[in-house]
């Protein structure tokens, strides 16, 4: 008889920011029966009853641009295992890592709602809230502006160069005319 087996097998839950929200990761690996069941966002995605092998690997998608996702589960020693996140092949911390360099996050409050706005560097497209935004990019003087609308308020992402190889463009976020500090994720 099951004896709430499943509470008890909920062996590692991450974390993960991507540009359309944040995502929580969650494994359960049953290591009698070698049951292995995912959870993204409290949603089962893969669910296995029995395995003979008790390590080896689960592939899965994480978000709207169903971002590559796997599981490794290592024996560590004698009955301990140990449970690692790579996502798009990377480990979790290098991803993270690299994502901090290709993208700028903003967490903004307007109309009584919370907005998260991630610019991606590499193809300049504006998620926020989970949806890629319809966005019109134009020239200025010092640099370009990429306008976008949240509700009825006027936003823009505007890139100029730092004049600094090291720091290459500068982001900045300006809603209403107004600049809201970057977040580091």
């Amino acid at each position: 008889p099951p004896h709430g087996e499943d509470s008890l097998n909920l062996v590692a839950v991450w974390e993960v920011a991507l540009s359309d929200g944040v995502h929580k990761i969650e494994f359960e690996h049953g290591t009698t029966s070698g049951k292995r069941v995912v959870y993204v966002d409290g949603k089962e995605v893969i669910r296995k009853e029995w395995m003979f092998k008790l390590v080896g690997k689960e592939t899965f998608c994480v978000g709207a641009a169903k971002t590559k996702a796997t599981i490794n589960i290592d024996a560590v020693s004698g009955f301990a295992y140990e449970y690692t996140l790579e996502i798009n092949g990377k480990s979790l911390k290098k991803y993270m890592e690299n994502r901090s360099k290709t993208t700028n996050t903003w967490v903004l409050h307007l109309d009584s709602e919370d907005f998260r706005v991630v610019l991606e560097k590499d193809t300049l497209d504006v998620w926020c809230n989970g949806k890629k935004m319809e966005t019109a990019g134009e020239f200025v003087d010092d640099g370009t502006e990429t306008h976008f609308n949240i509700g009825n308020h006027d936003c823009y992402i505007k890139a100029v160069s730092s004049g600094k190889r090291k720091e290459g463009i500068i982001h900045s976020l300006i809603v209403d005319n107004r600049e809201i500090p970057e977040i580091v994720e």
